[in-house]
């Protein structure tokens, strides 16, 4: 139980800092322990204006029948995905997210891969 809570306010630190406006709409990233996932949200509308995720390079990958990547090239992927969609949707800059999540490993890779896409955070 205790888990749970520290969860929620390390969470809800992240989100305060990280409100997302029109101008600059917010990154946000889940995790789970299978997949991970990022989009981009204007919260002033409450309208989620671009998302990627790794189950779609993984659905991907296997129609191409080409060999699997480790999750930290796939999470790069993901960033990088991400990037193109706001970029056709006219996102350059945007408030970045991580939630509870420690910014390390997978959040770092898809940070960086937005970072290469184009994107500002």
């Amino acid at each position: 139980m205790r888990r749970a809570n520290t969860k929620l306010l390390r969470r809800g630190r992240t989100r305060r800092r990280a409100r997302g406006t029109t101008e600059r709409p917010r990154l946000s990233v889940f995790r789970s322990n299978r997949y991970l996932s990022a989009q981009i949200i204007d919260d002033s509308r409450g309208v989620t204006l671009a998302s990627a995720s790794e189950r779609e390079l993984i659905r991907a990958k296997t129609k191409k029948k080409s060999a699997a990547q480790n999750r930290t090239e796939r999470a790069r992927l993901v960033g990088e995905k991400l990037a193109e969609r706001a970029t056709a949707n006219g996102i350059r800059q945007t408030r970045f997210d991580r939630g509870s999540y420690r910014y390390h490993g997978l959040v770092a890779a898809l940070a960086a891969g937005a970072r290469k896409g184009g994107l500002k955070f």
